[in-house]
């Protein structure tokens, strides 16, 4: 059985192709197609298929992490979006919360006014009201008032329309009644509901959760269902499985009825490929730094665990959240930055990229910028006739002639301004890397780095050094690690509900009851996707918080009979995850279960363990030699620095800095200092200052 990854990038669109039987892989890049990313695609399933010697037919899985509704979002490229709510509300959505974005900013954007997911005007209210604690009805639905609305929205030229009524959490019959009437008045919509979307408290969170949703959800449509006819055109009868921002996969039809599970899609599969290339070598504690062309984004492991966002901090452009997500910062900086001159006269890096087209001035596109790929060029550390193993050939002179331009308005030689854009870059990331880690009580000294993505094993070293990380994991194929991520997971849908009762008066019988309904629906769901029900298994959580807190920790609750003694293990955890978060803990204190959690997994082939090849000796493995240049001492210095061919690198036998190792999708930078060796796992490992 074969399967395929295809993780789309801001300028290359990485393909992987696993035997799942054999094991053997080949891998494959083509540069994204920003008017359509799905031409790229679509090349790309059709290059590797002859790369690989598959047929067609012979594909089982396709496994997809989409950048499409992360865009929409980030570009406000969303669809004309309509919503209803009860009367009096219509400004949910427009208010938010007390609580300022930027504390003391008198000129902060707020997203959610200056660009809503749903104009005022396409706001529509309706009689109808539902109370707490059971979501008993107060008022009746006004039928007729849905009815008109719709009308109006038609009339208006929606495309999506979102419902969103108070306390439809603890009671969802208003919310799908109104979808039902929105549905028979414009079949042709995209229609959801805050209630399908995301069942829990909070209506500002749970209402523009819900709106982004619908904002999407055409696109993202359209999107899977081209997928889905061209690579049946082109022979693959096989199931598309879309990457969710929970770190797991979904079906296309689950994705065009919650859009909202992609919205960092390819983000999460980066985070899986690290956490998967990380366990092979035997490490746990992971911070996986994943560069690109256009970002940079960065996932912290602790214990084989990844990180999870909470609802405090997920967001998307500055919307906020309801949906369980891998926890990953990006920053604009990848090898397509730009390098510039700001307003003020400081020098920058990025954020502005210049992308797959033009993309650098290095790929011959047009591009006329100075970006950090042509100052990688102007280093010696990538070698113009071996990026994308030969498959791409770099214009050196376009490079040498941008960053001499640069230099000249700097006033500064060339190698100072090549190996100054790399120092600001490499801070920009080591900065972001330390507002996930020492500013959350986190010491990045006794984690190794996954330095992945087309640009990870260039940055990774010397970003580390900065941070005094020890040791940098670069996989096997470095470059397409979120694509290899995608064939490392299950099928993953999550449910949620509201439950609002505390350790002092705990009704163990409701809770038990609860968990039981939400495993049975999930369970009914998997079957639906003909998972085998031998391949189903559940993972319990809660969202605590001591009574009075405003947010909440997620905690592990155990699987099987809930019972008294279960639940103190529960309340000792949070007691604990409280301390090791705050700093502190109030073991008096009553704890208050706030929403209860079920995810239901259902299992996926994966990729097999991967080895090192075999290699030669480091003399067979030597391409040549280039004149590199590093910053020691601060001082510039050049180097005779070997070039190796990955492929041929023998295992176990470490080689010291400086050191470039060329493959096909990456190209891997050991400075002065350090020294390397391939694991035999296939990784290389980076020690700075040691043996590895």
């Amino acid at each position: 059985m074969k399967t395929i990854g295809v993780d789309v990038g801001g300028t290359f669109t990485d393909l992987v192709c696993c035997d799942m039987t054999s094991g053997q892989v080949v891998i494959h890049k083509v540069s994204t197609t920003p008017h359509d990313p799905s031409v790229g695609v679509m090349q790309g399933v059709k290059e590797l298929c002859e790369s690989a010697g598959a047929k067609p037919s012979e594909i089982a899985y396709v496994f997809h992490g989409t950048t499409t509704a992360t865009n929409a979002v980030l570009e406000n490229k969303i669809a004309r979006t309509g919503m209803i709510t009860n009367e009096g509300f219509r400004d949910i959505v427009h208010i938010g919360r007390h609580q300022r974005v930027e504390h003391y900013s008198i000129m902060q954007e707020l997203p959610w006014q200056n660009r809503p997911p749903v104009a005022r005007r396409y706001r529509k209210t309706v009689a109808g009201r539902l109370a707490p604690p059971d979501g008993r009805e107060l008022i009746a639905l006004d039928e007729a008032g849905v009815r008109r609305a719709a009308e109006e929205l038609k009339a208006e030229g929606v495309e999506a329309v979102v419902i969103c009524f108070l306390f439809s959490f603890l009671n969802s019959a208003h919310e799908l009644r109104a979808r039902a009437i929105v549905e028979e008045v414009m079949p042709e919509a995209f229609v959801t509901t805050s209630s399908f979307i995301s069942p829990q408290f909070r209506e500002f969170e749970r209402f523009t959760t819900a709106a982004l949703a619908a904002s999407i959800g055409p696109k993202v449509e359209r999107y899977i269902a081209n997928l889905e006819a061209a690579l049946s055109n082109l022979g693959i009868a096989g199931e598309l499985r879309i990457m969710a921002s929970n770190g797991g996969a979904a079906t296309a039809r689950m994705v065009t009825e919650k859009p909202a599970l992609t919205l960092l899609s390819g983000l999460a599969a980066g985070v899986l490929g690290g956490a998967w290339v990380g366990d092979l070598a035997g490490r746990s504690d992971l911070i996986t730094f994943d560069i690109g062309g256009t970002s940079a984004d960065i996932g912290i492991i602790r214990g084989g665990r990844f990180a999870e966002t909470d609802a405090r901090s997920t967001s998307l452009a500055g919307f906020p959240l309801l949906m369980p997500m891998i926890d990953v910062h990006t920053i604009g900086a990848g090898g397509g930055s730009i390098a510039h001159i700001d307003r003020g006269g400081a020098f920058r890096v990025g954020p502005q990229s210049a992308g797959a087209v033009p993309g650098p001035a290095a790929y011959g596109r047009g591009g006329n910028e100075p970006t950090v790929t042509d100052a990688n060029i102007v280093l010696g550390r990538l070698d113009p006739d071996n990026f994308l193993g030969g498959g791409m050939k770099l214009d050196a002179e376009a490079a040498h002639r941008v960053i001499a331009e640069l230099a000249e308005r700097l006033g500064l030689p060339i190698d100072e301004a090549a190996e100054g854009v790399l120092t600001v870059l490499n801070a920009n990331m080591a900065n972001a890397i330390r507002s996930r880690t020492v500013q959350k009580g986190i010491d990045p000294r006794g984690f190794a780095l996954v330095a992945m993505g087309g640009a990870g094993p260039l940055h990774g070293a010397e970003v580390a050094a900065m941070l005094s990380i020890p040791e940098i994991i670069v996989p096997p194929y470095p470059g397409i690690t979120s694509a290899i991520g995608l064939l490392t997971t299950d099928l993953k849908y999550d449910e949620v509900r509201t439950q609002f009762q505390t350790s002092q008066a705990l009704d163990i019988d409701r809770l038990s009851r609860n968990f039981e309904e939400m495993e049975a629906s999930l369970a009914a769901r998997l079957r639906v996707d003909r998972v085998p029900d031998n391949a189903v298994g559940f993972l319990r959580s809660g969202d605590l918080r001591y009574v009075g807190q405003g947010y909440e920790l997620k905690i592990d609750f155990p699987a099987g009979p809930t019972t008294p003694e279960a639940m103190a293990k529960v309340w000792r955890d949070f007691h604990d995850r409280h301390a090791e978060e705050y700093g502190h803990a109030f073991t008096a204190s009553v704890i208050e279960i706030v929403n209860i959690r079920v995810t239901g997994i259902g299992a996926l082939p994966k990729l097999p363990p991967q080895g090192a090849s075999e290699g030669g000796s480091l003399a067979q493995a030597e391409l040549r030699h280039n004149r590199c240049t590093f910053r020691i001492a601060g001082t510039l210095k050049m180097f005779d620095t070997p070039v190796y061919r990955r492929a041929a690198l023998p295992v176990e036998i470490p080689f010291a800095g400086p050191a470039i190792v060329v493959q096909q999708d990456s190209t891997t930078v050991v400075p002065p200092g350090a020294e390397a060796c391939v694991h035999p796992s296939g990784s290389i490992i980076i020690t700075l200052g040691g043996r590895a």
